[in-house]
């Protein structure tokens, strides 16, 4: 049977559009089970990435605790960035080995990496990678694990002195431990962390900034 209506003795021509045939539930479902998988992927990509950047930096570790000068870590370095770049491409830069070798340093422990690599990207990872105090630095790894900032924000907490202008900066180092470890056990951000000791302002500044 051909497809239309009969009007007035004329068989009219009747246009299904695609979209019309798809029900709205079904659309949404499919999209939501493509848009899971595609961030599944990429939290794999990332993780499988990060924690390559950890094993090079390990290896360069290794080898350049075995020099007995600065210079010898630095030859070793840019020697291997040129060999890598000619076989895999400009994201093995002289620049990029140094971030590898300083994640080796901060994170001499792979089990401390393996849970920080499967929350935040290496774009995180090495906005944290340089930051001196260790207090300070587990401070903006967990409050971006928490709150998940974008490297971005992440990056801009960092510039604007977040970790200082809170109430948990001017506690003893001990204290500022116990906290971060009640801040990871309740999964949760207390204001009473955040509260600056001059300021009224509670967990909201967070996002205000």
């Amino acid at each position: 049977m051909r497809p239309g209506r009969r009007e007035g003795g004329l068989w009219l021509k009747v246009r299904f559009s695609p979209s019309a045939l798809t029900r709205a539930p079904l659309l949404s479902e499919v999209r939501q089970l493509i848009d899971s998988a595609r961030e599944r992927a990429a939290a794999a990509v990332n993780a499988e990435l990060t924690l390559l950047y950890w094993e090079v930096g390990r290896c360069i570790r290794a080898e350049v605790l075995n020099g007995a000068r600065a210079e010898y870590g630095q030859r070793v370095i840019a020697s291997l960035a040129r060999t890598l770049t000619a076989e895999y491409g400009r994201g093995w830069s002289a620049q990029q080995l140094r971030h590898c070798l300083r994640a080796a340093e901060i994170f001499p422990d792979d089990n401390i990496l393996s849970a920080v690599r499967r929350e935040l990207s290496w774009t995180h990872i090495k906005a944290l990678l340089y930051i001196e105090d260790p207090l300070k630095r587990e401070f903006y790894l967990e409050l971006c694990r928490l709150e998940r900032w974008s490297s971005r924000q992440l990056q801009e907490r960092i510039s604007s002195m977040l970790f200082e202008r809170t109430a948990i900066s001017r506690r003893p180092d001990e204290a500022v431990r116990h906290d971060l470890a009640q801040l990871r056990q309740e999964q949760r951000v207390s204001s009473d962390v955040l509260l600056s000791s001059n300021s009224t302002r509670a967990a909201s500044t967070l996002r205000s900034i």
